[in-house]
């Protein structure tokens, strides 16, 4: 069909409300998706026992990995201990962790914004900070979280972008104002990443996985808040939705064909 979507799988978080666990997406996340990448969003459950990475990945044409309010586990990365009241969603990292390498091996496009970010990171080799404001030389990236929201996701502060990256490409400049709501950062950056933006105090902003034969970036700042009131950030999820776009027709060609 002309007007079929991508499908664009979304991890979940897992969450007590109540007594309860609940697989749950902030819908700022899925909004874009749908706005942004015109793709369909189907959200995937992150269960004790992981379900099937291959069985996902032949369902949807792209992933998109969602900032949350956990960390992922230090002991994913070899990291120190978590300060005591550290949140940490393990059955999410047990999902993500796996499913980010496959994917790109696969080339299937994937997307992370903020956990998603420090996700890729881990899954392909890198390490955090897991307290950014506290590490010399680095600024505090933290929002305040007694304003109202718009002032939390107001910009914060310039990024720099790389030349001959995909960003510089996507903004046509190479800086732009990006918002800041993180505490955890790269520490060290995964074998096999390019670094796409940095912060003015060179914290890693955004990177890219260099030998993926399709899109494979993450940011750490959050474009989906208002997407479509920020022309970078639209174009930033519409190259993921052409992206994801080609792995459709390019998977329904290949079973016509055989």
């Amino acid at each position: 069909m002309a007007n079929k979507r991508p499908v664009i799988g979304i991890p979940a978080d897992r969450r007590m409300i109540g007594p309860h666990p609940f697989h749950a997406v902030g819908e700022k996340y899925i909004a874009a998706v749908v706005q942004a990448a015109d793709c369909l969003p189907l959200l995937i459950p992150v269960l004790e026992t992981p379900l099937d990475v291959e069985q996902i990945l032949a369902h949807v044409d792209g992933i998109f990995f969602p900032g949350s309010p956990s960390n992922v586990e230090p002991a994913r990365y070899a990291g120190p201990p978590s300060e005591a009241g550290t949140l940490h969603d393990p059955h999410r990292d047990a999902t993500t962790l796996s499913l980010i390498p496959r994917a790109v091996n696969e080339g299937i496009p994937v997307f992370g914004v903020c956990r998603g970010f420090q996700e890729m990171n881990v899954a392909m080799g890198g390490t955090l900070h897991q307290r950014v404001h506290e590490v010399a030389g680095l600024n505090d990236h933290r929002e305040d979280k007694q304003q109202p929201l718009d002032v939390q996701y107001a910009p914060a502060h310039e990024v720099t972008l790389e030349a001959g990256g995909l960003l510089v490409r996507l903004a046509g400049r190479s800086q732009v104002d990006v918002n800041s709501l993180h505490g955890q950062g790269v520490d060290r950056l995964a074998p096999g990443l390019a670094v796409e933006a940095r912060a003015p105090d060179g914290l890693v902003e955004a990177f890219r996985v260099i030998s993926a034969p399709t899109f494979a970036l993450a940011v750490q700042w959050h474009p989906e808040w208002q997407v479509m009131r920020n022309e970078f950030s639209q174009a930033l999820f519409a190259e993921f939705g052409r992206a994801a776009r080609a792995r459709m027709t390019g998977a329904a060609r290949a079973r016509m064909a055989s």
